[in-house]
């Protein structure tokens, strides 16, 4: 069976992706800090007749990523990478904590770039496969009080940009996906969103992204239709 990592698997997008991948008959590895969360979601797809793995994975360290993708290698076929591991703080970016800072261009970026480059080593050895970006609207346009949080993503956007001209010409696709705000967690602790609820949720906003994953560059806005 050919397998999907996904990354931030135990809720919001994360969750919904695996959901729907698994039931296009691909084994899915969820990865994520929480084991709880991520044994979770592999209960659900099981129960729903899919396969799931839960593999416990700190994107912001190089050596985890690097040990936990040799161990997956040797006993699963994977053919595609989700990057949805992401974390945002937000408000004046006079206000913004140093911590603050390196915990998004960690995860966001660093993160991203880390896991693309142990996965698409076994892609290109596979002859086949999937990338996936999860960036937001932020990595499209400036936002208030989205100063660092948008630096990150426009990070992402010019690495999977420069990604899909090198391996244009390969059988690996490659896909951008900008979504405005979603109704997750996501925004708990956080006075920057009011309202979320006015958000999609994540699950019709994977629906979408799967509906048009044969386009190169996915938008989706976050308000309701």
């Amino acid at each position: 069976m050919k397998t999907i990592i996904v990354t931030g698997a135990g809720s919001g997008l994360g969750k919904e992706l695996s959901l729907l991948f698994s039931q296009q008959g691909y084994h899915i590895l969820l990865t994520g800090r929480s084991v709880d969360k991520l044994s979770a979601v592999k209960a659900e797809i099981e129960q729903a007749g899919g396969a799931a793995d839960c593999v416990v994975l700190n994107v912001q360290k190089e050596s985890d990523i690097l040990t936990r993708v040799d161990e997956i290698s040797k006993n699963h076929k994977v053919v595609g990478l989700v990057n949805n591991a992401g974390v945002g703080h937000f408000g004046p970016f006079v206000k913004i904590t140093e911590q603050e800072i390196s915990e998004m261009l960690h995860t966001n970026v660093l993160g991203t770039i880390l896991m693309t480059k142990a996965v698409l080593t076994l892609l290109q050895e596979q002859g086949e496969g999937l990338l996936m970006n999860i960036i937001s609207t932020a990595g499209l346009r400036g936002k208030v009080n989205e100063a660092v949080y948008a630096a990150s993503k426009f990070a992402v956007r010019g690495f999977t940009e420069s990604l899909q001209k090198e391996y244009e010409n390969s059988p690996i696709t490659i896909k951008a996906i900008y979504m405005g705000g979603m109704n997750t967690p996501f925004w708990e602790g956080s006075n920057h969103i009011a309202d979320s609820s006015r958000f999609r949720s994540p699950k019709e906003v994977a629906k979408m992204i799967i509906e048009q994953i044969d386009q190169d560059e996915i938008i989706i806005e976050s308000k309701k239709s």
